[in-house]
């Protein structure tokens, strides 16, 4: 009787744990795009390319959303870490997600959504860049 108890108390202390930065910033923008109005079609979309932080539905266009998630504000805004090479990664991703679902022919963008979360915070400040770069590379679509 004992043995159950105290895996339901580990169970319950591992769920109340709080989660990593980054994970905890990726909830809170999928939260976000979704009080927008957008439908999350997946998350954390791993292949063996890489990962997609989020991809989402706006209407008829298909979002590739990379969440950059800080615990402090600097001063280059979160659409700057996306640099070039990191833009024709997400690309690669994006044709590959596109091309595994069947939706060569859907419109496709990239959004940058940048989470603050200072430490002790309960919510964090939200920035969304919608449209933040152009497909890079010979990938292009």
């Amino acid at each position: 009787m004992a043995g159950w108890r105290s895996r339901l108390a580990e169970w319950l202390r591992r769920l109340r744990a709080e989660k990593p930065l980054e994970v905890r910033g990726e909830a809170a923008a999928a939260r976000f795009l979704k009080g927008l109005g957008y439908r999350i079609l997946a998350r954390r979309d791993r292949s063996k390319l890489g990962e997609i932080d989020l991809v989402a539905l706006d209407g008829r266009s298909i979002v590739f959303a990379e969440v950059k998630t800080r615990e402090a504000a600097d001063e280059f805004s979160p659409a700057e870490a996306v640099d070039r090479a990191k833009q024709q990664r997400l690309t690669r991703l994006a044709l590959a997600y596109l091309k595994r679902h069947g939706l060569l022919e859907a419109q496709a963008r990239f959004d940058v959504v940048a989470v603050t979360w200072p430490p002790g915070a309960r919510r964090p400040t939200i920035r969304h860049y919608v449209n933040a770069f152009e497909a890079a590379g010979h990938w292009s679509f």
